[in-house]
Formats: C-alpha cells, sequence, structure tokens
C-alpha cells in the first residue's frame, strides 16, 4: 500500500526485572530468620564479581542482620563468586555445594558458616 506506514510498538515493559546486587543486598536484613540467627555471631564477606559485582558484608548479630558495602579485616568467612550465582544460591536456585564444587564458589574460612547461610534466609525465593 503506498502512503501507509507501520506502526512499530516496543515491547510490553511489565515484566518483572531481576534485582541488582545493592537491591538484593539492601533488603536482605528484612528476610532474616532471626530464630535461625539466635546466638550466632558471624561476619559473611561477599567478593562478587561481574557486570554488577561488588564487595559487601553481612554481620549477624543478636539475631539480627546488617549489610554494608565494601570490606572486613577479618570475615569469619569470605564467598567469592559471580554476583549473578550469588543470587542463585541464596534464592534456592543453585546449590551452594554444587556451586563449590564446580568451582563457581570459592569459600575460605569458616566451611560452617558458609553452609549455614542459606538457612538464614529461608524467605529468599519463595
Amino acid at each position: 500500500m503506498i502512503g501507509s506506514r507501520l506502526r512499530v510498538t516496543s515491547p510490553s515493559r511489565n515484566f518483572m526485572k531481576a534485582p541488582t546486587l545493592r537491591e538484593f543486598f539492601k533488603h536482605l536484613p528484612e528476610k532474616l530468620d532471626s530464630d535461625a540467627a539466635e546466638g550466632l555471631e558471624a561476619v559473611y564477606q561477599f567478593d562478587l564479581s561481574g557486570i554488577d559485582g561488588g564487595q559487601y558484608v553481612l554481620t549477624v548479630s543478636q539475631g539480627a542482620c546488617q549489610v554494608n558495602e565494601g570490606t572486613h579485616d577479618d570475615p569469619h568467612v569470605t564467598l567469592a563468586m559471580a554476583g549473578e550465582d550469588c543470587i542463585k544460591v541464596l534464592t534456592g536456585q543453585l546449590s551452594g555445594q554444587m556451586a563449590a564444587m564446580s568451582g563457581k564458589l570459592r569459600i575460605m574460612g569458616d566451611f560452617g558458616l558458609a553452609l549455614q547461610l542459606r538457612a538464614l534466609f529461608p524467605g529468599i525465593g519463595s
């Protein structure tokens, strides 16, 4: 057809966007299971690579949790992995043990605390 115009529309913007690592860690303290954290005093260091990577310190003390960007001088455990793998591990989409065995996750320090991390945040991903 001569003179007709083709109308191009953009895809819908109503799809759910995955959170950035900063957003994910910002909301992590409110997801803590305080019963699971009772009596636990631990500092987790996250060294995350990738486009949205960064360094985060998660401190669990007296049944509460605090997250800060940056590093800690003497964490109990350090977890190094890609940022997207971190979110997958904490949401249960990727097994932490499988990530470690496949080399996607490096754990330095208290391995027991690393194994306990997912249990501290059971509501994530559900």
